[in-house]
């Protein structure tokens, strides 16, 4: 494996450091705008004088667009830049909230409802492409685990400060708007482009419109050659939320996305599950039942740091069996890394254990056992979750270097899909069979993702390195044509001046 002259990214390791914190911010939102909510939906009915059925129609609004929005999101993203969606994106986002705190009627809430889920749903899939653009595969383990640290703390901390500021609706939505201005500021003043089809590794200078107000600072082109053959070639086009199905055609993408977005499914269960099952199993208040959260929540942030440094530590390992060189500063040539078995060797540990422990809670919650006996099994389910994402994140990402947040896009396409379809069946499963029964379906459908992930481990490779070898033909083909079609036109331009 050749090792690049050029340093994979220009930024710092302080810059890079500064600039997935504040991406993981904006994700933070993401998350955090659907599980805030949730405790404020009998405040909207009264106060707005409709009916729960109505208002929960602004859930299922906000996942119809998440599902469709982080498409069109990413494409641009992958196109034009980081930077100048973020800011797009974000300011649709404050404007939601803003409105949605002054609103009096329930067509206003659902129009805003649906306006907040088009600007935030696409910053999880961006910040991803972000993390590609500054870490090498080598140490991209340890920046996703960054990014899903900020992610993590939203589905345990949204509905205890959801039951906290619940006295008044438009609490939530001024919290909203003025922790997300906050870091729509940030981002306007010190956020740098990163994406690698505008500024290359950093060192090419961005348009005058993307770049950090603030001067001299996130600037790592100033003083620098261009380096002109780091920059990935994308043609400008309108962005097409068909680019995400598309990437989904590919066979290798897609079976790590499928195995991905049934953990995915699993994990919105059990927490659409939690708030229902111990108000009534075990007689908590709004405020106690927003505490059953933390559990899954804090044990999924000690994961973050966990399977951070093990997903690079499996990396250094692979390399180090198959005698392969890495090239910590200009980035491996994955073609001929197997990255299959470095990021896929070690979760199948946890996949197990994800599924024993959603069995487990499914039974324990059924048969009313000791309130700590569920609430330490959705510990063990958020550590073995919360590694099983990280892993499988980072390997969409490397296998999809080109596009990696149309990439991400793809993937929160397929899992809102499978989860919104479980969400929608999970009270009739659990009124027809029970507890029990239910999540033991759900735990045993972990089996399925292991089984997926094997199938790409022994397979993914194969059909990588066949996808690679289709695109050259193509871009050969595309070059000939090119070549050809300039050549003609050369041969008429002659014959007229004769």
């Amino acid at each position: 494996m050749a090792s690049s002259t050029l340093p994979y990214t220009s930024f710092s390791d302080g810059q890079r450091r500064w600039i997935v914190g504040l991406v993981a911010s904006a994700a933070w939102f993401s998350t955090l705008s659907s599980f805030i909510y949730y405790p404020i939906l009998p405040l909207l009915a009264d106060e707005l004088d409709t009916s729960i059925e109505q208002i929960n129609l602004t859930i299922t609004s906000y996942l119809a667009i998440s599902g469709v929005a982080p498409s069109i999101t990413g494409d641009a993203a992958d196109m034009f830049g980081r930077r100048p969606v973020y800011l797009v994106t974000l300011g649709m986002y404050l404007f939601a909230n803003t409105g949605m705190a002054i609103q009096k009627s329930f067509t206003a809430l659902l129009l805003l409802r649906m306006l907040q889920s088009a600007g935030i749903s696409g910053t999880f899939s961006i910040a991803y492409g972000v993390v590609s653009d500054l870490a090498t595969p080598a140490e991209r383990g340890a920046f996703v685990g960054a990014l899903s640290l900020g992610i993590t703390t939203a589905p345990s901390l949204g509905p205890l400060l959801g039951g906290v500021l619940a006295f008044r609706a438009g609490w939530v939505f001024w919290f909203l708007t003025i922790t997300s201005a906050a870091v729509l500021l940030a981002m306007v003043l010190i956020l740098p482009e990163t994406a690698r089809t505008v500024v290359g590794n950093g060192s090419i200078p961005p348009p005058l419109w993307s770049r950090p107000w603030l001067p001299a600072v996130m600037r790592p082109w100033n003083g620098m050659t261009p380096q002109t053959t780091s920059l990935i070639f994308r043609r400008k086009t309108v962005p097409n939320p068909l680019r995400s199905l598309e990437i989904l055609c590919r066979l290798d993408t897609a079976v790590s996305i499928l195995a991905g977005s049934i953990i995915y499914m699993v994990y919105c269960s059990s927490h659409a599950s939690l708030s229902t099952v111990f108000s009534a199993n075990y007689s908590l208040n709004q405020l106690q039942t927003g505490l059953v959260y933390l559990p899954f929540g804090l044990s999924s942030l000690v994961s973050t740091v966990f399977s951070g440094k093990l997903i690079d530590y499996d990396y250094k390992t692979v390399a180090r069996h198959h005698n392969l060189p890495r090239d910590r500063i200009g980035g491996d040539d994955l073609r001929t890394f197997p990255i299959e078995e470095a990021r896929l060797r070690n979760i199948f540990v946890p996949t197990l254990l994800a599924c024993g422990s959603m069995v487990g809670y499914g039974w324990a919650s059924q048969e009313q056992a000791h309130i700590s006996i569920p609430l330490l099994l959705q510990a063990v389910a958020g550590f073995c979750i919360q590694t099983c994402f990280n892993y499988n994140n980072t390997l969409v990402i490397d296998i999809n270097h080109e596009a990696p947040a149309t990439a991400q896009a793809s993937f929160n396409m397929v899992r809102c899909a499978l989860s919104a379809l479980m969400i929608g069946l999970l009270q009739r499963m659990i009124d027809a069979t029970g507890l029990g029964l239910t999540f033991t379906i759900l735990g045993g459908s972990c089996l399925a993702s292991a089984g997926l992930y094997l199938l790409q481990l022994r397979k993914g490779m194969e059909w990588r390195q066949k996808r690679y070898a289709r695109a050259e033909v193509v871009m050969a083909e595309q070059t000939t044509s090119n070549a050809q079609n300039h050549t003609t036109v050369l041969l008429e331009g002659a014959k007229r001046e004769v």
